[in-house]
């Protein structure tokens, strides 16, 4: 026969280890992207992120974000024959980004073809959202 005390032993343990595992699920969050290659025939091209709000970061293909509005620093990899902008004049752009639960920010340079020859005017890029998707995001607690 099983003694009382082993199942109380074995019904604690198991309830402890459901409250442990429940703890380590964080909150929902959204996601800055930089993974995937932009359509160039839409004139989109990579880009990188170098800083959000007030904090520089490490170069790496996806953000986890809490739910909010942030301020990314973006530097563009254009990389197109009609570019005739100098690399000392290329530079980085800000791009404002209201970042929802759930949602992934697919971001890239919008190069401005007609703005190309523009010398030290940085107008041939804009940063852009390229496309949003769907992600189950949790912050890592």
């Amino acid at each position: 026969m099983v003694d009382k005390r082993h199942w109380s032993g074995l019904i604690a343990a198991l309830v402890l280890a459901g409250c442990a595992s429940q703890g380590d699920v964080g909150e929902p969050c959204g996601e800055v992207s930089t993974f995937y290659q932009p359509p160039e025939t839409q004139n989109l091209y990579k880009v990188v992120v170098t800083r959000i709000d007030d904090d520089n970061v490490i170069s790496k293909p996806n953000y986890q974000l809490a739910p909010g509005t942030y301020q990314l620093r973006l530097v563009e990899l254009i990389d197109d024959p009609r570019l005739s902008v100098s690399l000392r004049n290329r530079g980085y752009k800000e791009l404002t980004l209201t970042v929802k639960a759930g949602t992934r920010y697919h971001l890239a340079a919008r190069f401005n073809t007609d703005k190309r020859f523009q010398g030290p005017s940085r107008e041939y890029w804009d940063p852009v959202v390229w496309r949003e998707s769907t992600t189950e995001c949790r912050m890592k607690p």
